[in-house]
């Protein structure tokens, strides 16, 4: 009976430390997002590891979050060997990341919340970036751009923006198919641009390569009607 006590108290105490870690890593994730709809946590670790400030493995679902301005429908990540501030978590505190956490996992963007997302500067940057490899200097120069919607089909993306100056507005048709190269090296071809004055661009054999940087390692990047699927690891830094 004693031998069962003290399973049973050495039980409570994990879940209790397990529990306390889930509601702070969930506050954790509330805070890196502006909202989010869904959110679940699910930790494996020892007590043993959890108190010494070792994750060893986490599983994180949300849905319909929005990321510094990103809409994103789904995404599902797993992450191992978290080191966190486990001391400061047990006495209430935030908590915080003490060493970078490659995280893997997959991300559903529907082409609607794509849409709800053209105007954060992250994604606003760089399809700016596209335009101006796309266009000659003195075209986008003292103009404005508001990008107006995205739409995906099989393996080809069409861009709807705006160019606006004291004259009359140039409205753009911009079509392209993404392919990724390597784990951090994007290309677009079969590029065309349009305006309501006439074809822009138009060169089949046209390519664009994009450096993803050293924080990601993508292993699929899909584009089917209406949504966007995205697999890999991303580096998430304290």
């Amino acid at each position: 009976m004693q031998q069962f006590n003290s399973h049973s108290k050495k039980s409570h105490k994990t879940r209790i430390v397990t529990n306390v870690l889930t509601a702070a890593l969930k506050l954790w994730l509330k805070t890196q997002v502006s909202q989010v709809s869904e959110l679940e946590v699910e930790i494996r670790a020892s007590d043993r590891q959890l108190l010494s400030g070792c994750i060893p493995w986490v599983s994180v679902f949300a849905s319909h979050a929005v990321y510094r301005g990103l809409h994103l429908t789904q995404i599902q990540l797993v992450a191992e060997n978290i080191r966190i501030n486990i001391g400061s978590v047990l006495k209430g505190q935030p908590l915080r990341l003490l060493e970078t956490v490659p995280v893997v996992g997959e991300l559903i963007q529907s082409q609607e919340d794509l849409n709800a997302s053209v105007s954060s500067t992250l994604l606003s940057t760089g399809l700016y970036e596209v335009l101006v490899e796309l266009l000659p200097e003195h075209y986008l120069k003292s103009k404005s751009i508001t990008w107006k919607k995205i739409d995906l089909n099989q393996s080809q993306a069409k861009l709807f923006a705006i160019l606006a100056d004291e004259g009359e507005p140039t409205h753009l048709d911009i079509s392209m198919s993404p392919e990724l190269l390597s784990t951090q090296e994007l290309k677009l071809s079969s590029i065309q641009v349009k305006s309501h004055t006439g074809v822009l661009v138009e060169d089949t054999n046209k390519q664009l390569y994009f450096n993803l940087g050293s924080d990601v390692d993508i292993q699929e990047l899909t584009l089917i009607p209406g949504k966007l699927v995205c697999r890999g690891r991303i580096n998430v830094n304290p």
